[in-house]
C-alpha cells in the first residue's frame, strides 16, 4: 500500500478543492507570482496498485510497479512453461514482434543466454507507461543474473555476478552397509558422494572393496551469497581408510587431485565408467547367459544401475563405433592409445558419434537394457592389443604427477590441508568418544 507523505496531507487539508487522480492542473510557481502565464504543467502521478494473481490460475503473471524506478517501470514476473520461447512469452504478455526482436538482438555477448531458457526459469520483464518493454532480468543461477535494458533507442545486455563467500566445513563417516548410506548419514549431498568416490575411484572399488568399519574424512567448501547458504563447493582434501590402509587426496589450483607427495590420483583409465549399485556379473571364462540360456565366456563386467544412469568414457580416445544391433543394443567402442579399446553395451541412449574424440569422464551414453539384456545394466569390456582383460584387475597406467614448477607451491598447500584434515578428524573423533562415554555412564 502506498500512503501520502505528511507534507502532502498538509497541503491537501489546506485546500477546499481536492485533486482528481490523472488530471493535469496549473500550479503557480514562486517565480510566477507576477501573474505570468506558466510555460508547463505539473502532472500529479497516479498511484498504481499491486495486482495479485488469481491463485487458482497456473503460471499466473504477477504485475507490480517498481516505485524506485524514475520512469514508473511496471514489472511482470513470468515462469517459463513447457514449449516456451522468448517470442511466445512476449506474445502472451501482449508485446509486439518488433519488441521481441529488439530484445533478442540486444547489444552484448550475454544476450545469447536468453535463448537458453528452461522450463521453470523465471523472467522479470519491465515496461513503461506506454506498455513498451524497457528492461528484462533473467536469474541464471543463485549468483548470476542477465540484465537487458533499453539505453537510448537500443537494448544492451550484461551479466552481473554476486560475490560468493567460501567457508570450510568438515565431514566424517564410517561404513556400516554402503558408502552411499554412510555419506548420506554424514550429511553429504548426492553430488558430494559421487565426487568423493570419483577422487578415489582409481584405487578403490566402492562396490566390492569396502568393509564394515572403513571410514572417510573430508574438508569441503560451503558457499554463501549475502550471508545466505547456496550450496556446497569443492572438496579440498579427503581421506579414505579402506581395510586399515589410508588413501589421501589434496585438490590443487588446476582442479585436479594429488596424493600428498604430488602423484596424480587419476589413472589413465577409470576403473569403472559408471556409478553402479552392484556388479551383476563379473569377468568369467564361463558363465550361463541369462537370455541365451547357454554357457559362454563373459569377457567383461556387468554393472547394474538404473535406466538413464550416466556412463562416461574410461579414458581419452576416439569413438570407433556408435550404433545398434540386436545383440549389443545401443553400444559405443572407444580406441585409446597404446593398443587399448574399451566397449560399452546396452545403452538406452548414445551421446556420442562415430569419429568423435572424447575425454576421460565425458558422457557417452546412458544405462539401459537394449539388445540381449535381462535388465538395465552396463556391460563394460577392456581390451589390450585385442585381448580381453578383466576391467577390475588390469593394471592401469598412472596419469602425470604435479608439474615440477608447481611442486613447491603444492607441497606447502598439501601440508596445510593434511594438517587441517588431521586436526578436524581428531576433534570429531574426540566428540564421538565423549558422546559414547556419556552414553555408557547413563546406562
Amino acid at each position: 500500500m502506498m500512503l501520502p507523505t505528511e507534507q502532502e496531507l498538509t497541503t491537501q487539508n489546506a485546500s477546499n478543492q481536492g485533486f482528481e487522480v490523472g488530471k493535469r492542473y496549473q500550479v503557480a510557481m514562486p517565480q510566477q507570482a507576477s501573474g505570468s502565464t506558466p510555460e508547463s504543467t505539473i502532472k500529479i502521478p497516479s498511484i498504481k496498485a499491486k495486482v495479485l494473481p488469481d491463485e487458482s490460475t497456473p503460471n499466473a503473471i504477477v504485475s507490480t510497479v517498481d516505485t524506485q524506478q524514475p520512469n514508473n517501470t511496471s514489472w511482470q514476473t513470468v515462469k517459463v512453461r513447457s514449449g516456451d520461447s522468448i517470442a511466445r512469452i512476449f506474445k502472451r504478455l501482449g508485446f509486439s514482434a518488433q519488441e521481441t526482436y529488439a530484445v533478442s538482438k540486444a547489444q552484448g555477448k550475454e544476450t545469447k543466454l536468453l535463448m537458453k531458457i528452461n522450463v521453470g526459469d523465471t523472467l522479470r520483464i519491465g515496461s513503461n507507461d506506454e506498455d513498451q518493454v524497457t528492461a528484462l532480468e533473467y536469474p541464471l543461477s543463485k549468483t548470476d543474473t542477465l540484465y537487458i535494458n533499453l539505453v537510448g533507442d537500443r537494448f544492451q545486455s550484461h551479466k552481473e555476478s554476486k560475490t560468493v563467500e567460501i567457508r570450510q566445513a568438515f565431514a566424517h563417516g564410517t561404513i556400516s552397509s554402503s558408502f552411499w548410506n554412510a555419506g548420506t548419514l554424514a550429511g553429504l549431498t548426492d553430488s558430494q558422494i559421487i565426487n568423493f568416490a570419483n577422487i578415489f575411484g582409481w584405487d578403490i572399488d566402492f562396490a566390492l572393496d569396502l568393509r564394515t568399519g572403513d571410514s572417510f574424512h573430508m574438508i569441503y567448501e560451503k558457499r554463501y551469497v549475502e550471508g545466505e547458504y547456496i550450496g556446497t563447493g569443492n572438496i579440498l582434501a579427503a581421506e579414505f581408510i579402506n581395510q586399515d590402509e589410508p588413501f589421501q587426496a589434496v585438490r590443487f589450483t588446476d582442479d585436479e587431485y594429488y596424493t600428498p607427495d604430488g602423484k596424480s590420483m587419476r589413472k589413465a583409465f577409470l576403473r569403472a565408467p559408471v556409478n553402479f549399485k552392484y556388479i551383476s556379473s563379473s569377468f568369467k571364462r564361463k558363465r550361463f547367459h541369462p537370455v541365451q540360456k547357454r554357457w559362454k565366456a563373459h569377457r567383461g563386467v556387468d554393472y547394474a544401475a538404473k535406466t538413464g544412469t550416466p556412463v562416461v568414457a574410461a579414458g581419452n580416445g576416439k569413438v570407433t563405433h556408435s550404433t545398434y544391433n540386436k545383440y549389443n543394443g545401443n553400444y559405443v567402442f572407444i580406441q585409446h592409445g597404446n593398443g587399448i579399446v574399451t566397449k560399452y553395451l546396452h545403452f538406452s541412449k548414445r551421446a556420442v558419434k562415430k569419429g568423435q574424440r572424447v575425454k576421460q569422464g565425458q558422457l557417452i551414453g546412458k544405462v539401459g537394457a537394449t539388445g540381449l539384456a535381462a535388465g538395465p545394466h552396463l556391460h563394460y569390456e577392456f581390451l589390450l592389443n585385442g585381448v580381453h582383460r578383466n576391467p577390475r584387475t588390469v593394471k592401469l597406467p598412472d596419469a602425470k604427477p604435479i608439474a615440477k614448477k608447481y611442486k613447491t607451491e603444492f607441497s606447502a598447500l598439501a601440508k596445510k590441508r593434511i594438517q587441517a584434515l588431521a586436526g578436524s578428524k581428531n576433534a570429531m573423533l574426540s566428540v564421538i568418544t565423549k558422546e559414547e562415554s556419556t552414553q555408557q555412564s547413563d546406562d
